[in-house]
């Protein structure tokens, strides 16, 4: 079996969570199968990051001026020269994940899987993968010896790709030339009028909350709790909330110590930016609503029927 391969992603001059669950996942693959867990750092000034990643038995990593910040076609083509001898390549689900992974497929001419909550390999490559919000699982076969997956978030254990020896840190040349995409700079979100990522208690509310009208209520329970009100990104595309309350992988990534959700089916992409509360309470109609997946504690049912009842009894 040849080895296993991993592309991290860095933010902020750390490496994500998402990496490091791929590290994890990469090695349970080699336990069944041989081979080596090889991760590819790709970026400027980020040689120290290497070491983060004993979990690894070997680092490749592209340490260069050009890649101050990311670049589609130039991190896509720095992570594909690293990836010879991988009949396995890992890449996380999340927007620059995708970037570098459909970019790796087209040029390589590599099959890609997306959506995937867990990778077989070994007697044939394949994977589990989520559908219509992860409403539907569908197991999904290879055909051939080598693919592309791009894992969910949350599909394995960030700690346990934490975890392990120093692996063999290798050094290598920018293998690109020209690129074709430029980043002409970052501009940071304006801060809002409640930090979410800040708070110990939110009370989150979803398509379920059916109007704008109706968040009052939510905030009165968020009132209660001592908390704040965010939302999924349904209600900030109706303009209901500002940017700054969306929790998910195109907003904000939360952890606090209560996670209440009002209505919330839970799409991957929103499990993405809350899997890590620490104690997760869902309210849905929809007893196969995916939300129910992640919680702690649930109740199905109709949020109106429970939400009076909550404040009156906090009050």
């Amino acid at each position: 079996m040849s080895d296993v391969f991993i592309t991290t992603e860095h933010l902020q001059g750390e490496l994500t969570d998402t990496s490091f669950e791929l590290v994890a996942m990469a090695r349970d693959i080699v336990s069944h199968t041989g081979g080596q867990v090889v991760a590819g750092i790709v970026g400027s000034g980020i040689s120290d990051l290497a070491s983060q990643l004993g979990g690894a038995d070997s680092i490749v990593v592209v340490d260069d001026p050009a890649f101050e910040n990311f670049s589609p076609d130039g991190h896509a083509a720095a992570f594909t020269s690293m990836t010879a001898d991988a009949s396995v390549v890992l890449v996380p689900y999340t927007s620059m994940g995708m970037d570098v992974a459909s970019a790796m497929s087209a040029t390589s001419g590599t099959p890609l899987v997306s959506f995937c909550t867990s990778v077989k390999a070994g007697d044939g490559l394949g994977a589990t993968c989520q559908l219509y919000a992860g409403k539907i699982e569908a197991d999904v076969e290879v055909d051939g010896d080598r693919a592309i997956f791009a894992v969910l978030a949350g599909s394995a254990s960030a700690d346990a790709g934490r975890s392990g020896g120093a692996g063999v840190v290798t050094q290598v040349d920018n293998p690109t030339g020209d690129l074709k995409t430029k980043c002409l700079g970052v501009t940071e979100p304006e801060a809002g009028d409640v930090d979410i990522t800040a708070e110990d208690v939110l009370v989150v509310v979803g398509r379920g909350i059916e109007s704008e009208d109706n968040i009052e209520e939510a905030q009165e329970l968020a009132d209660a709790l001592g908390g704040a009100v965010a939302a999924s990104r349904p209600i900030i595309d109706q303009g209901w909330l500002p940017k700054t309350r969306q929790v998910g992988k195109s907003g904000l990534t939360v952890k606090p110590k209560v996670y209440l959700t009002l209505g919330v089916s839970g799409a991957p992409e929103h499990i993405e930016g809350m899997k890590d509360a620490s104690t997760i309470i869902s309210i849905n109609t929809d007893p196969q609503a995916p939300i129910f997946g992640v919680a702690h504690y649930g109740w199905v049912g109709d949020i109106f029927d429970i939400l009076p009842e909550l404040v009156d009894g906090l009050e």
